[in-house]
């Protein structure tokens, strides 16, 4: 880089950096403020039970683990059931209630573990509960997220109280993986049991109460300790409530500028660890102008990542170059990053006819979330300085994600959360995936990536198979049908003298099994 450039980045960020601070400031000022002069009025309510408090975003929508979609249900249903598989630091499957053994390329055995917990009920865990908790979520009329993942399972055997085979349509190397749906008891699901809110699993929870829906009060097994999880749907009174003593941990979904406030704060701890959330801006391939290259590696080149994450995030995440984490096995960690380069940009818009003259002028969809909307003004901001005019169209949830699906966009922002299977590529990118079959939002259709997705499924070996999804991702990263932004960190605040609790990358609440005072 000469000076003469590096002059040029260094003011543009000097920019970036106040256009952010006035964005910010009034709502960080204010917010402190506020925040001092309303806990000068909050006493601490104390805590009569004893329990942990966990302050929450959102109310789960179920407890079934066959049927959580949201990330709260699914953090919670993973203290109440066990799963036959859990996931390591590198995304490989593990033994969790079961090991298993491959018997022939479509037929593999699992045998729970001898010393597996009981049913909260009290009734013993068997293969025959196995057995029904996945015929049930492969029935053909099951409403299940879980059921075309699992579509291949051929039929099931048991072959007795710690033993089950599972006989397969094709090979699949992957599917052990495919098993993480928590264990239900045989005798509830026959008898229709509503587990979405009377939940009965093995894991090391159980629930005890739920006095309204907002307010779950969870009980450990093993020595009874409480865990109360109460919805908070404002992160800043969730914030308060923390500091008053009505709560005792929250987890994520906070505004930058309050996290690095709460650092300061010597009743409370804040702690950190890099996540796997990807975020990202997707592009529809059909539109005439996004369905350009030049204009997606133009875009690409205008967008300053590194000091969004600086002076936006506060440094609470890293840079992103493909949906699967760069630790995970069937990563990509050496893609290289799109520069930050708006000369550049400007000369690839140039060469797809536009100018000062005829502008490129996009419409940027989003929900109507703050911290969206805050990220959206900033990306028109750094779009604005190489002359693309973004103008940001905000939705509630329900319509912006339905107007994503339908394909009612030329660009959105979005994040996957808990990607662990490679095969999340077919999901996402592969031409006959296009919603509702899949999430190929943005109507991809590349023959290169659908010959590479359709070769990693027919690749038993795992060291193969993650050297095809390698050249994948190296296509993806080149062809630009988005743009990875970063992985989000997962971010604690606890009260002081609260112990054994970490965040996870994946954001779990697992540790709420060890978490003590």
């Amino acid at each position: 880089m000469n000076s003469k450039t590096g002059n040029s980045t260094a003011i543009h960020d000097l920019r970036f950096t106040n256009y952010v601070l006035l964005l910010c400031g009034v709502i960080k000022t204010s917010l402190i403020i506020g925040t001092l002069l309303l806990l000068a009025s909050c006493g601490n309510k104390g805590n009569n039970d004893q329990a942990i408090r966990f302050g929450i975003s959102t109310e789960p929508a179920t407890l079934d683990p066959r049927y959580v979609t949201d990330a709260v249900s699914t953090r919670i249903a993973r203290l109440l059931y066990r799963r036959l598989v859990a996931f390591d630091d590198h995304y490989r499957f593990v033994p969790a209630l079961a090991r298993w053994t491959r018997l022939a390329p479509g037929h593999y055995r699992f045998i729970l573990r001898a010393d597996r917990a009981t049913f909260s009920n009290g009734e013993p865990v068997t293969a025959s509960d196995v057995k029904a908790t996945y015929a049930s979520v492969l029935k053909p009329d099951s409403a299940s997220p879980e059921r075309d993942s699992l579509a291949v399972i051929d039929h099931m055997r048991v072959v007795d109280d710690d033993t089950i085979d599972f006989y397969l349509t094709r090979p699949d190397p992957l599917f052990p993986g495919r098993l993480t749906v928590g264990i239900l008891p045989r005798d509830l699901i026959e008898a229709g049991h509503d587990f979405g809110r009377h939940p009965v699993g093995s894991g090391p929870l159980r629930l005890v109460a739920r006095p309204d829906d907002g307010d779950l009060i969870l009980e450990r097994r093993r020595d009874g300790q409480r865990i109360r999880f109460l919805t908070v749907r404002d992160p800043t009174v969730r914030v308060l409530k923390l500091l008053s003593g009505e709560l005792d941990l929250i987890q994520g979904e906070l505004p930058q500028e309050l996290v690095a406030w709460l650092r300061h704060k010597p009743s409370v701890r804040v702690e950190t660890v890099p996540g796997d959330t990807f975020a990202y801006i997707g592009f529809n391939l059909r539109d005439p102008a996004t369905g350009d290259a030049r204009v997606r590696a133009a875009i690409a080149h205008a967008i300053n990542r590194r000091a969004i994450i600086k002076y936006l995030y506060r440094g609470t995440a890293r840079l992103a170059e493909s949906l699967l984490p760069p630790e995970h096995w069937a990563g990509a960690a050496d893609l290289k990053a799109d520069a930050y380069d708006p000369p550049l940009s400007r000369r690839l818009l140039q060469q797809a006819g536009y100018s000062a003259a005829r502008p490129l002028i996009l419409t940027y969809k989003t929900s109507t979330n703050p911290r969206s909307l805050r990220l959206a003004a900033v990306i028109q901001q750094q779009l604005r300085s190489v002359g693309i005019e973004l103008r940001i169209s905000s939705y509630d949830w329900g319509t912006f994600f339905g107007d994503i699906k339908a394909g009612r966009f030329q660009m959105y922002s979005l994040s996957w959360v808990g990607l662990k299977m490679p095969d999340v590529f077919r999901y996402v990118f592969h031409s006959d995936s296009v919603p509702p079959a899949g999430a190929n939002r943005g109507r991809l259709s590349d023959p290169e990536v659908d010959r590479l997705i359709e070769k990693a499924e027919n690749t038993t070996a795992l060291d193969a198979k993650a050297a095809i999804y390698y050249r994948l991702q190296r296509r993806l990263h080149a062809l630009r049908p988005y743009i990875p932004l970063w992985y989000e960190d997962n971010i604690v605040v606890m009260r002081r003298g609260l112990e054994g609790y970490t965040p996870a990358a994946d954001g779990n609440y697992d540790d709420l099994s060890r978490t003590h005072w």
